[in-house]
């Protein structure tokens, strides 16, 4: 069965811790062991995992992304205006693997899961899927 979280962001780019959103889903499963996918719904914002300990990190991503592919790139073709969030999504990626273990995900020490937004602000929406 594939369930679907919906993720409201409140800037044009910006990760969102969404671990304790997922874990309750996780949770409500009742699975023990398994593999849990998750798929962005969008084409311009990405799933990632990366620190969550230190919450400059998460800014540090944005802005380093922000200088890889900026906004107002005078080359861009595409006419929305969002080519740069079009590009952040597909070095980032739109889908992510977890693996489930003990009822719960399993990260390591410092690892948070993410939906980074690069067109927002927006509300998203990420599938998720658990597999035994």
């Amino acid at each position: 069965m594939i369930q679907f979280l919906e993720i409201k962001t409140t800037r044009r780019a910006e990760l969102v811790d969404m671990g304790p959103r997922l874990r309750e889903v996780v949770r409500a499963s009742a699975l023990q062991e398994g593999v849990v996918h998750l798929w962005s719904m969008h084409t311009t914002c990405a799933l990632t995992v990366n620190e969550n300990a230190d919450p400059n990190v998460a800014k540090d991503l944005v802005w380093k992304m922000g200088k890889l592919a900026p906004k107002d790139e005078p080359e861009y073709r595409h006419g929305e205006g969002n080519s740069d969030s079009h590009l952040k999504t597909s070095l980032f990626g739109p889908g992510l693997t977890l693996l489930l273990h003990r009822g719960d995900l399993l990260l390591g020490t410092w690892q948070g899961v993410y939906l980074a937004e690069w067109d927002g602000p927006r509300t998203r929406r990420v599938a998720v899927r658990i597999h035994p």
